[in-house]
């Protein structure tokens, strides 16, 4: 029996550009972006980071164990796509509903704030839970709030843990174990990968410059990106995935771009498509030198130099944990577009780092003709942790 297709219903997202699809949508076509300044991650020292700015709803929950910037985040994003996820739950009963979200943070601020009290008075602070740190704990959380009784789980695979759930939310649904699932990512800033990534001197004090011969390093961001993953055929179809986990080096990727090539190829075959049929690749684009240029020679290998690309970090930050997830997103609202519609603009110096091949990255002046009806994003993660995932319009 063919497994039943598989479709991202509707998308609820925030991030540094926004916590609306209009105004998200509006920033990757004009190119404003709106990262900022602070050094509040960083020992006072300012760094440029992808921060949300905007207000968050409180936790409706009583127990303090709920209680973090992360599920704030996941409840913003739920919130927008409330309507379609409470007629799926009755449609299709709370125990054929699950949860999965991908997170690298998820509750390690309110942690760091609690070690810091008890460091300082020997005492944590009132009503403090250890569990608010599980990187379960805000798929937990968004069950809580939707009273589902499916299968909730969290996955934690650095920055392709986000576009890993929706690998994950289609394999139950393709199974029968799920009529519908709320899949995504969940990411928020703290002192642990702030620091972490600037130890690995991988951190960019300016905005980020992905591709560029001036290319610094990443800004680390915060967002939420969840979908409404199901077998009913409307919003955006999740066509192919490519998965892999090449273990070429604890935090490089390896410079051949070889686990890239599996992943997007892994893709297309899953979809039965060919390379010319896809529009538009979001690319991890991370502004570091050995991503961008594995990335481009995998580019060049798959697709040659024509498809347009670009990395949207410079917009978002780099989100970690709910990267996957939030680019996925991305290209989900390309793929609701309209023909004529401006692609995601790639926003850097222009200046070509003449080691990496030449790939068409997307500027102000790149339109398409037609509507989108493929695109694809790439997530690679520490360790050679690697996804694809195919997107397509439905006619």
């Amino acid at each position: 029996m063919k497994s039943p297709n598989c479709y991202l219903n509707a998308l609820g997202l925030l991030c540094a550009s926004g916590d609306s699809a209009s105004e998200i949508r509006q920033g990757l076509a004009s190119g404003q972006t709106n990262l900022s300044s602070s050094g509040e991650f960083s020992a006072g020292h300012p760094l440029t980071l992808g921060l949300y700015q905007g207000d968050l709803p409180s936790v409706p929950l009583s127990d303090q164990k709920w209680h973090s910037r992360n599920n704030q985040f996941a409840l913003a994003a739920l919130n927008q796509i409330e309507a379609e996820v409470s007629t799926a739950i009755d449609r299709f009963g709370a125990a054929r509903v699950g949860v999965i979200i991908g997170t690298s943070t998820s509750g390690a601020a309110e942690s760091e704030f609690a070690i810091q009290q008890w460091v300082q008075n020997g005492n944590t602070p009132s009503g403090y839970d250890y569990s608010v740190e599980e990187l379960a704990a805000t798929a937990q959380f968004v069950a809580e709030i939707l009273a589902v009784a499916g299968p909730v789980y969290g996955i934690s695979t650095a920055c392709s843990s986000g576009a890993k759930t929706l690998a994950a939310a289609r394999r139950l649904i393709q199974a029968g174990i799920c009529d519908a699932v709320v899949a995504g990512g969940v990411d928020t800033l703290c002192r642990l990968t702030v620091r972490g990534f600037s130890s690995l001197e991988a951190v960019s004090e300016i905005r980020c410059n992905p591709f560029s011969k001036n290319r610094s390093g990443i800004n680390i961001g915060e967002a939420a990106a969840l979908f409404l993953v199901t077998a009913e055929a409307w919003g955006v179809e999740l066509t192919g995935v490519g998965e892999g986990s090449d273990a070429h080096h604890i935090s490089a990727p390896d410079p051949s771009g070889a686990g890239a090539v599996r992943c997007m190829t892994g893709a297309l075959q899953d979809a039965g498509l060919e390379a010319a049929d896809v529009g538009y690749v979001n690319l991890h684009g991370t502004a570091t030198a050995l991503n961008d240029q594995m990335e481009s020679l995998a580019m060049q290998a798959v697709f040659g130099l024509d498809t347009p690309c670009s990395s949207t970090k410079p917009f978002t930050g780099h989100t970690l944990g709910a990267a996957g997830a939030l680019e996925a997103g991305i290209c989900w609202l390309s793929l609701k577009g309209d023909a004529g519609e401006l692609l995601p603009i790639h926003v850097w110096d222009g200046v070509r780092d003449p080691e990496l091949p030449c790939i068409n990255l997307v500027s102000a002046e790149t339109r398409i003709d037609q509507p989108l009806n493929y695109a694809l994003s790439n997530s690679f993660a520490f360790g050679g942790n690697n996804i694809s995932l195919l997107l397509g319009r439905i006619p």
